[in-house]
């Protein structure tokens, strides 16, 4: 190659590449890539791992105890930060690398960026088969990297040293791009980490990325408008994409201006703070009375950076059959879903061009009043349910009304499956915005525990990950606890320990079918027994506190406040009081049974169907 040229290894080249890559937070040049996780086993220990220790404190490693949850770690990061730093997650082959496949889903269903980087078997095949190779007879080029096709947004194998001059900036422009943001893959052959090329030195020159900020096209925004004025009864729904796209204060302005109540998803919770004027609550099945009712009765629904998810429309029954969508996202697929009026652009953008559009129109003030009123009633509603009361067991409203008030504004919820995404998308009322993360894009059971360590490491001390599972996750993935300690990333985890897989028996009843192998009561064992979390969690270093009520509770979160370290606090909850919801969901129930309950779910969940709009 013309010019001058440097003579490394793939994997220091790869390294340096890294090191060399910019972006800006709130004005400030940072480093792209903030860290790496890493499991090293034979397929990148004696070239990656040679490469990353020459740079380790510009581009620190961190070692994980499982791929999937150091990967999920990567990926919490990236969340606290909104998409604009990216960590890194190597593990070796076989089953290293197929560990991380859950974690790419993660990152893959909630649009989050993170690089994966793999090794990979021979490229030259002359040892095959290799130690962790597993072998298509009929196809000597697949591998279990081959795995991750399905699940992230750039994917490459790197077989010539060379390759990774074009595949690099590739994988760094998907993760960055707005539309088709998400995991990158790169699996790397272990005789191509080894080998040595004459890389240019332009290719590691710094490189400063700006994530970019689609503007609409003026004839949909110009339509958007118009349908905008015609409407009765607007709504807002208000997703992820407002979030990272940094949209929240412009907003929040329109809304207000323009007399529009604001709905918001699961992913775009804490975009506005519970209080705000125009917040009418979370809407579809983990909703707000409040925004449910809204959003049956909007004839213009204005719909900006989701995906529209079933969770958010009821299986697409919680809007009339004749409402219209307006959906404002930066990716045209999310943006053309279900017959909306496609406003394909950056949230902050195309807010700011449609203000502009709208000229003095403005909702009828009584729409806003209505909102706010609806929204009042549902607060009382959650007073009812988060209220101590002489009950034995608290339920899970009861202890999200405790942890609530005891976090400081800056502390961030993290929550992701079980029956904790429904009690605090419904009842955590959000004190400073971006200080909620409930991960339901995938719902992955075991994101909660290495999300905390990833958030706190992105926090840097500006409020401490708030941790909310059930004993069903802790049992799942808890090694994290470990790595927060050995790290000295904060986090406080509260185990609400309720007998197994609570949420699902309760969909398992709730269908007709018996309890059955959910709850440990249910299950074939020889005798039921709770794990001791707060010694286990000791045994890795943690503090620990077991309570015994809600005031027990309340005592040892203000303790947790003080601690030095990761703090596990358990309580026992009430596996089957649940703060109710009013919106339906489409799940499969057996056309045919023996069971007289489950044919009474199946007429039921019929009829939920009858009330679905039909999309496209």
């Amino acid at each position: 190659m013309s010019g001058p040229t440097v003579r490394l290894t793939m994997a220091q080249a790869l390294v340096r590449y890294l090191c060399n890559q910019f972006t800006l937070i709130d004005g400030e040049r940072v480093p792209l890539f903030a860290g790496v996780f890493a499991i090293f086993g034979h397929g990148n220990v004696t070239c990656l791992s040679e490469a990353l220790e020459q740079v380790q404190d510009v581009l620190p490693t961190w070692r994980g105890q499982n791929e999937q949850s150091m990967a999920l770690a990567a990926i919490g990061f990236a969340k606290a930060r909104k998409r604009r730093q990216i960590m890194v997650a190597a593990a070796s082959i076989g089953p290293g690398a197929a560990n991380m496949v859950t974690a790419a889903g993660v990152a893959h269903a909630n649009r989050l960026p993170v690089l994966l980087l793999a090794g990979d078997t021979f490229a030259n095949r002359v040892p095959d088969p290799v130690l962790q190779q597993v072998e298509h007879f009929n196809d000597p080029t697949i591998t279990v990297n081959d795995a991750f096709r399905a699940v992230t947004r750039y994917w490459d194998r790197i077989v010539l040293p060379e390759q990774i001059l074009s595949s690099l900036p590739q994988a760094v422009a998907a993760m960055l791009d707005p539309a088709d943001c998400g995991p990158a893959f790169i699996g790397l052959a272990q005789d191509t980490q080894e080998r040595a090329f004459d890389y240019p030195l332009a290719f590691f020159e710094p490189v400063l990325w700006r994530i970019p900020r689609p503007r609409p096209d003026r004839g949909a925004l110009a339509e958007a408008a118009g349908l905008l004025k015609a409407a009765r009864r607007p709504l807002i729904i208000s997703g992820g994409g407002v979030r990272y796209s940094g949209a929240a204060g412009a907003l929040a302005d329109f809304a207000a201006r323009r007399g529009i109540p604001v709905s918001e998803t699961i992913a775009g919770k804490g975009a506005l703070t519970h209080e705000h004027p125009v917040h009418v609550g979370p809407v579809g099945i983990l909703g707000s009375t409040s925004a449910n009712a809204l959003a049956a009765e909007a004839d213009v629904i204005l719909a900006i950076g989701t995906r529209l998810q079933d969770f958010t429309t009821g299986s697409w029954t919680a809007f009339s059959r004749d409402a219209k969508f307006i959906s404002v996202n930066t990716a045209r697929y999310d943006a053309t879903k279900h017959r909306a009026l496609a406003v394909v652009g950056d949230a902050l953008e195309t807010i700011g061009e449609l203000d502009a559009a709208l000229g003095d129109w403005a909702a009828d003030p009584a729409l806003m009043a209505k909102g706010k009123a609806l929204f009042a009633d549902w607060n009382r509603l959650l007073d009812q349910h988060q209220t101590a009361d002489n009950a034995p067991v608290p339920t899970y409203a009861q202890v999200v009304g405790v942890l609530n008030r005891a976090a400081s504004p800056d502390d961030v919820l993290i929550a992701a499956a079980g029956g904790t995404p429904g009690e605090v998308t419904k009842g955590w009322r959000v004190k400073n915005p971006d200080t909620f993360d409930c991960e339901f894009g995938f719902s992955c059971m075991g994101y909660e525990i290495p999300a905390g360590w990833g958030a706190a490491m992105a926090l840097g001390g500006r409020g401490t990950p708030i941790v909310m599972i059930g004993d069903g996750t802790y049992m799942m993935m808890n090694s994290d606890i470990y790595s927060s300690v050995l790290t000295g990333h904060k986090m406080i985890v509260v185990v609400c320990d309720n007998g197994g897989y609570a949420v699902i028996n309760r969909l398992q009843q709730a269908k007709g079918v018996p309890g059955f192998n959910n709850l440990l009561a249910d299950c074939r064992v020889k005798d039921a027994f709770s794990v001791d979390f707060v010694r286990h969690a000791e045994a890795m270093g943690a503090l620990g506190r077991r309570a015994e009520s809600l005031a027990d509770l309340e005592a040892a979160l203000d303790w947790a406040q003080t601690t030095d370290r990761t703090t596990v606090i358990s309580i026992v909850s009430d596996a089957h009081a649940w703060v109710p919801g009013d919106a339906d969901w489409d799940v499969g129930v057996p056309e045919v049974s023996v069971l007289e309950s489950v044919k009474a779910a199946r007429r039921a969940q019929e009829k939920i169907r009858e009330q679905q709009r039909i999309g496209v």
